[in-house]
């Protein structure tokens, strides 16, 4: 029932504001509602675990799971990625990484995510994209879009940031914005980009925070010409989330997300 009343507001707003407005006629094309128990949709999601054995590049101190309920569920109303203070192997701690590679995967579009954040010292939640097929190269020649990270240390600041050959931050040139978003470990708050050729606007609660524009110089500042996949994850520790190191008593912390929409223009846009 959620499925049905939300999907038909959305589509009833969407013909609303496209008849008054040409620049912005997005069609719904792929979403998870999570109206429904259980493991996520592995129509639409898969469980990545590949990086466990190298931390993930960043010093991350979780081990990814598929386990249901302990690290991935929906419970009928959202999707729950739960980070636990326990031991698998040589980790500390476990979590989920869910992916849309090859099951959702866009160039250009609107991706729209309604989440609450996990908290506390060494959580580092996100929301991002990353290239389905690489074709300009490794991290980070292809790209990576972050529609939102946080790092628990931090409270009430939301990151959005671009990274590519030329900005990312291992040369310290990556670019963005932190936004202060009060209460965003408490109350959902909708996290989005709008992707044109031109341009990625990204958005807190429909509110503008930031723009990363198509230079035209090539594919080493602007490599999202490509196709690019959805990721939502709960890290712990890692070079930007445990730089204060983790606090063992917040466990377990969780993000919650109400649901994932993913929109294109339309074609006689």
């Amino acid at each position: 029932m959620k499925n049905l009343i939300q999907i038909a507001c959305v589509v009833s707003a969407l013909i609303l504001f496209g008849s008054c407005n040409t620049k912005n006629k997005w069609e719904l094309v792929w979403y998870d509602e999570f109206d429904y128990v259980g493991l996520p949709d592995d129509t639409k999601w898969n469980y990545d675990t590949i990086g466990n054995s190298y931390g993930w590049g960043n010093n991350e101190l979780q081990f990814y799971t598929a386990r249901n309920p302990q690290n991935a569920f929906v419970n009928g109303e959202h999707l729950n990625i739960n980070a636990l203070k326990e031991r698998i192997g040589d980790f500390s701690y476990t979590s989920a990484r869910l992916t849309t590679k090859e099951k959702g995967d866009w160039q250009y579009g609107k991706i729209e995510v309604r989440a609450i954040v996990p908290g506390g010292r060494g959580i580092w939640p996100a929301i991002w994209m990353l290239p389905t097929d690489w074709e300009y190269g490794g991290w980070p020649k292809s790209g990576e879009i972050d529609i939102m990270e946080y790092v628990g240390y931090e409270p009430d600041s939301i990151y959005t940031t671009v990274h590519t050959a030329a900005f990312n931050h291992t040369k310290g040139t990556q670019v963005g914005s932190a936004t202060w978003t009060p209460n965003c470990e408490e109350e959902f708050q909708i996290y989005s980009i709008e992707w044109y050729p031109e341009k990625i606007d990204f958005f807190i609660n429909k509110q503008k925070v930031f723009t990363f524009s198509n230079s035209g110089k090539g594919s080493e500042e602007w490599p999202f010409d490509k196709r690019f996949h959805l990721l939502l994850n709960v890290a712990v520790g890692g070079n930007w989330g445990g730089v204060h190191g983790v606090d063992d008593s917040i466990f377990p912390q969780t993000m919650k997300v109400d649901y994932v929409r993913v929109y294109q223009l339309k074609r006689n846009s």
